[in-house]
Formats: structure tokens, C-alpha cells, sequence
């Protein structure tokens, strides 16, 4: 008995630190993504580029998550999780590397390509891992961390990112994936060994998931939710300057306070499911709450610091959403084997949303002014809440 119990703990320990393992890898994934808005005063400086050619060097990662979800998923699904895994990691630390000595503009956009494929890589094997070697009863709250790693990573790099000179920051990056993907080769556990894939059957089943209806409104929901969230933090330092009549780096310094509120609703959402609430009804009324509180954030309805109060709610209360849509996706899969394939439909609304809110947002501001956002944000809550309201949640695998 006491054997029995001492393997059992040890079974416990090896999936709680392959759960760790896999979240740092996403911190370190988000930091790809943090260290290039810090970084661009000094890329601009050095490299004398235009606002336009340095946006393309963050941008790049959403334009090819929404391009490359799917495939993605699909690539995990027919080759195993933790390879891939360790193959964005090795992508990211090449990528990294290269861009440390790049010459110039043209090298660094294409490291930064490199550097997007290895994060699409991990953001999508990253859940599956987690699917596959966590216990279900804990399943909600392991997924909540692994939400909390993007607002996490992005934090750190823009708190980190002003100390090293961009070169720096690009060689700690590449050594800290490297690091990861060290770990990761010791620490996560083999994929299912496969021995045959028919990659016929692959494109049938992919198809499969993107004609039911289930796990495309999960993708809508995430589309909308990046709409309404980059919607507000893409210029988020802009309208604090305007509204409140900060200067920029006080701006920035109360935009990092308000999106860090995200990493809360995150770890509420875990809580939540894992004491049974309705997945439903987290996701509609986290939407509507977005919705509805945007006019007071965008219009000069009130007084500065309840209009920042808001920024945080609307942010803290937003969290609970990536977090609830992750943790549903393998639900929503109608095999194990399939999950990724979900998980990248998911990234892929999220990237879509990520591409999309920020361009309608800006055009419509630059046309009609800020009643235009908060516009764009309430109608995007309300939609989000009708398609949450018409998912049903229940296992697709036990059906």
C-alpha cells in the first residue's frame, strides 16, 4: 500500500511539474510577443525605421495565427504535442538568436517570422499537453494558469525590456527558450507513440470540426473577445493621454496596471468551473459586463479615475474569457486526438479578433471619434453573449 501510495504521489508531482513546465514555456513564448513594443523606440533609433515597419514586427505573430491555427492544429494532431513544442521553442531560440546580430530591417522581420511560427507552435501543443496529462478534476485551474502566461509574459517584457539594450533582450529571449525547450525534453512526457497516420483522414476530420457548429462559435467568441480587448488596449495609452492628461510614460505605466487585471480573471475562471459554473453563462456575462462598461470608458461620461477603475474591470473581468474558451476547446473535440485541431480553430478566431479590432477601432475612431469605439465594443459584447448562450458545453466525446 505504501508503494502504491508513494507511485501515486509521484504521478502527481510529474504531471504538476510538466504543468509547470508547459506554462513557462508559454511565458516564454509571450515574451516573443512583449519585448518588441519595448523594444521599438530603440529599433527606430538604430535601424531608422518608420512606425509602420516597426508595427509589422509585433503584428506578424497575429497574422500568422490567423493564417496558421488550423494547420497548426493539425500538425500537433498528426506528429505528437511535446515534439512540437519543443520544436517552437527551438523556433523561437533560432529565431531569437539570428535577430540578435541582424544587420537590418529585412533579417529581423524574417526572424520574427521564425519566432511567430515557434509560437503558434507552442500555443497550440501547449493546451494539448496539458489535455492529455492533467487530471480532469484539475483540468479548469491548470488551464487558467496556462491563460495567465500571455498577460504575464507580455508584462515581463515590457518590465524587463527598458533595462537591456533591444540586442540584449533578444539574446536573453533566445537563451531562456532554449532553456525551456532543455526542460521540456526532460520533463514532459513522450506523446502517444503513433504508427500510422492517414493524413486523408486528418483533412476529414479537420473538416469536420470546421463545419460543426460548436467549435466555430467558440471561435467567434474568442474573435470577439481579442476584438473588444485590443479594441481598448491598443490605444488604451493614447485615450488615458487625452482623457486624463498623463504624459506617456505615466500612460503606459497605468495601461500595464489595467491589462495586468486580466491575469486575475483568468485565475477567476479557473475557480469558477472548477466549482461548476455554467461555462455559458461565464462567458455571456463576462461579454456583456465588457459591453456595457465601454461607453463609460470611451465616452466623457465620468470623472477620470472611475473611467480608469473601469479600464481595470473591463480588462479584470475580461480575463475570465480565454481562459473559460482554452479549457473548453478539448470538450469540444470529438476524439482526444482531435483537440489540437480545436485549439487551433480557437487561436485562430483569437488572432482574427487580434487582427481586425485594432484596424475597425482606429478607422472608426479617425471618422467618427471614440462614441465609434465604445459603439464597435457593445455591439461585440452582445454578439459574444448570444453565440456563448447557444454552445452546449457537454463532452462532445461522450455523445
Amino acid at each position: 500500500m505504501m508503494a502504491e501510495a508513494a507511485y501515486g504521489q509521484t504521478g502527481i508531482a510529474r504531471r504538476w511539474a510538466t504543468a509547470a513546465v508547459v506554462v513557462g514555456s508559454g511565458i516564454v513564448a509571450a515574451l516573443q510577443v512583449g519585448k518588441t513594443p519595448i523594444a521599438t523606440p530603440a529599433l527606430r533609433l538604430d535601424m531608422g525605421l518608420d512606425l509602420a515597419a516597426a508595427g509589422w514586427l509585433t503584428g506578424i505573430f497575429p497574422v500568422l495565427g490567423l493564417v496558421g491555427g488550423i494547420p497548426a492544429g493539425a500538425l500537433v494532431t498528426a506528429t505528437g504535442d511535446r515534439q512540437m513544442l519543443l520544436l517552437g521553442l527551438g523556433a523561437m531560440a533560432l529565431g531569437a538568436a539570428i535577430g540578435a546580430v541582424a544587420p537590418g530591417y529585412t533579417v529581423l522581420l524574417a526572424t520574427r517570422v521564425l519566432e511567430g511560427f515557434g509560437f503558434l507552435l507552442v500555443t497550440v501543443a501547449g493546451p494539448a499537453i496539458l489535455n492529455r496529462v492533467v487530471q480532469l478534476r484539475q483540468r479548469d485551474l491548470v488551464f487558467a494558469l496556462w491563460s495567465c502566461s500571455i498577460p504575464a509574459g507580455i508584462a515581463l517584457a515590457m518590465l524587463a525590456g527598458p533595462l537591456f539594450s533591444w540586442r540584449i533582450l533578444w539574446w536573453c529571449n533566445a537563451g531562456l527558450a532554449a532553456a525551456a525547450m532543455m526542460v521540456g525534453l526532460a520533463l514532459i512526457p513522450a506523446s502517444p507513440v503513433r504508427t500510422s497516420i492517414s493524413w486523408r483522414s486528418l483533412a476529414f476530420d479537420t473538416k469536420r470540426v470546421l463545419t460543426s457548429m460548436r467549435p466555430v462559435l467558440l471561435a467567434v467568441c474568442f474573435a470577439l473577445y481579442s476584438m473588444m480587448f485590443f479594441a481598448l488596449f491598443s490605444f488604451l495609452p493614447v485615450l488615458l493621454m487625452q482623457r486624463m492628461g498623463v504624459e506617456h510614460g505615466t500612460a503606459g505605466l497605468l495601461s500595464a496596471l489595467a491589462s495586468a487585471a486580466n491575469i486575475i480573471g483568468n485565475l477567476a475562471a479557473g475557480y469558477l468551473l472548477a466549482r461548476g459554473a455554467s461555462r455559458s453563462t461565464v462567458l455571456a456575462g463576462a461579454s456583456l459586463i465588457m459591453g456595457f462598461v465601454s461607453p463609460g470608458i470611451f465616452l466623457p461620461f465620468l470623472t477620470d479615475t472611475p473611467a480608469f477603475l473601469l479600464c481595470v474591470l473591463f480588462s479584470g473581468i475580461g480575463g475570465t474569457i480565454p481562459a473559460t474558451l482554452i479549457s473548453s476547446a478539448p470538450l469540444l473535440s470529438f476524439s482526444p486526438a482531435l483537440a489540437p485541431v480545436v485549439i487551433g480553430l480557437v487561436m485562430q478566431g483569437s488572432n482574427l479578433g487580434q487582427v481586425v479590432g485594432p484596424i475597425a477601432v482606429g478607422g472608426a475612431v479617425e471618422a467618427y471619434g471614440w462614441v465609434a469605439a465604445a459603439a464597435i465594443v457593445v455591439i461585440a459584447g452582445m454578439a459574444a453573449a448570444i453565440a456563448a448562450l447557444h454552445i452546449k458545453f457537454e463532452d462532445s466525446r461522450s455523445r
